[in-house]
């Protein structure tokens, strides 16, 4: 199993970060590798919401995730299963106030458990394993600056809500 964890501090409380994770068909509008999220559930976000988003690969094709909430904990945690060729991912978001630079922030971490399925998962992660946990760092990265962009200035269909 690899573990990939990343965390950024965000001036912003924990309610507005989370408004905006929670808010799943305005995704597309401010993750900027996200070009459309389709909801396989009905209402808000939930234990056992279903969600599916095309995402821009760094090779610049299209590629759709599945998601599904496992856990939900408003404004603190945010825990989705999305299935893989030979592994389940695991996705957990935890938002803790923070103090960073005498400023209060919220700090959000993003950690993504690779947990293989069947024994050529095992194989792609021992061969492929650096490589895309560098891939997936990355993109968390960006997400997270894009979350922090968000923040700071809403999508107009965020601001709406």
């Amino acid at each position: 199993m690899s573990t990939i964890t990343v965390t950024q501090f965000i001036e912003a409380p924990a309610v507005d970060i989370w408004r905006l994770l929670a808010d799943l068909p305005v995704r597309a509008d401010w993750l900027t590798t996200v070009g459309g999220v389709e909801l396989l559930t009905a209402g808000p976000l939930a234990l056992g919401t279903a969600w599916r988003e095309v995402r821009t690969r760094p090779d610049g094709g299209a590629q759709a995730e599945e998601f599904v909430a496992l856990e939900v904990v408003p404004c603190r945690r945010l825990v989705l299963t999305s299935p893989g060729v030979g592994v389940t991912y695991r996705t957990t978001w935890t938002l803790h106030t923070a103090e960073r630079r005498r400023r209060s922030c919220t700090a959000v971490t993003v950690r993504q458990e690779a947990i293989p399925t069947a024994p050529y998962g095992r194989m792609l992660a021992l061969l492929f394993g650096g490589l895309a946990a560098r891939a997936v760092e990355f993109a968390f990265r960006r997400d997270l600056a894009d979350l922090a962009r968000a923040v700071a200035h809403p999508p107009a269909t965020a601001q709406a809500a």
